[in-house]
């Protein structure tokens, strides 16, 4: 039996899988810049979404307010980086969060 390569994965409770932007290779003038220089983006595309924080009160799931395909700003330091199917992504807490692009 061939198992499939793709792994996919669901994030759990509050937390949400984000594929970062891509970093600049150059400037606005045109000047081309070194792999050391380049600022990782703080902007990305939601991929999954949790099922939401639990209410210990109530014992119900308090929805997210992003959803899968919002277009995000987060924190510089958010999240934790992991490879999967030769793709870098972030799985992040929805407090991470700053902002959604419209």
């Amino acid at each position: 039996m061939a198992k499939s390569s793709k792994t996919s994965v669901r994030p759990l409770h509050d937390k949400i899988l984000v594929k970062r932007d891509e970093a600049e290779t150059k400037t606005a003038s045109g000047i081309f810049l070194p792999e050391t220089s380049k600022d990782k983006p703080k902007t990305g595309v939601i991929e999954a979404v949790g099922d939401g924080a639990l209410n210990t009160e109530t014992g119900e799931r308090i929805p997210l307010s992003v959803k899968k395909g919002d277009r995000v700003i987060f924190s510089s330091y958010a999240g934790t980086e992991v490879k999967l199917n030769d793709q870098e992504l972030l799985i992040m807490s929805e407090d991470d969060i700053l902002a959604v692009i419209d």
